[in-house]
């Protein structure tokens, strides 16, 4: 990645402009991020970040993960500035950030400093909001003997048992988004945790 091949990428409100799906979901994702002004600081105590964001329309992780990063963004100002790739027009990149080096998971962030250092990668969604939904699953389910057990296909339920079960395990999602959407934060801030501060020197590139 260099500054020529970054100006390619959509802007977050460009990758809006083309999506073809979702979008409605999309908007009411953004319109829940709130940015902890401690995040803000840490970001703006940082030299200047580029972040490559590979996204797709259809992808549940890159509606309710890529607000958030855009919404950092946007309160840090010039400390960070993304750009979207859509993953099936940059099949290099698709491989490159393979989760665990097998899978082509979405979204991918890859952070850069200003000499186009790589300084972190985060994919897909933080392990402590993969922990929490599964919790929250199981609890669902052991909510209501009509569900079943969380290892059966919620397919085979009755359309009353089905429709109740999704809505449940939708309540817990949308009461877990402010603490989730945090944990997107935090999960960045570990990842670029070697990004230079302000003031420190950083490698000449010409």
């Amino acid at each position: 990645m260099d500054a020529t091949r970054f100006a390619t990428g959509l802007t977050y409100e460009g990758f809006k402009a083309s999506m073809t799906q979702n979008r409605e979901r999309l908007d009411a994702a953004e319109a829940a991020v709130e940015i902890d002004r401690r995040d803000v600081e840490f970001f703006r105590s940082l030299r200047p970040l580029h972040c490559v964001a590979l996204v797709e329309d259809w992808c549940g992780d890159v509606i309710a993960n890529l607000p958030v990063v855009a919404g950092l963004a946007r309160e840090v100002g010039p400390a960070l500035e993304l750009r979207c790739f859509i993953k099936a027009d940059v099949p290099d990149l698709a491989t490159r950030y393979l989760n665990h080096g097998r899978f082509e998971s979405l979204p991918v962030f890859a952070f850069f400093d200003e000499a186009w250092n790589e300084v972190g990668v985060f994919i897909e969604r933080p392990v402590a909001v993969t922990e929490r939904r599964e919790d929250d699953r199981r609890t669902v389910y052991a909510s209501d003997p009509a569900f079943g057990f969380p290892d059966a296909p919620a397919s085979e339920l009755p359309d009353d048992a089905r429709t109740r079960l999704m809505a449940g395990i939708q309540a817990k999602r949308t009461a877990s988004t402010p603490w989730a959407n945090r944990q997107v934060v935090i999960t960045i801030r570990d990842v670029i945790a070697r990004a230079p501060e302000v003031g420190e020197r950083v490698p000449h590139t010409r």
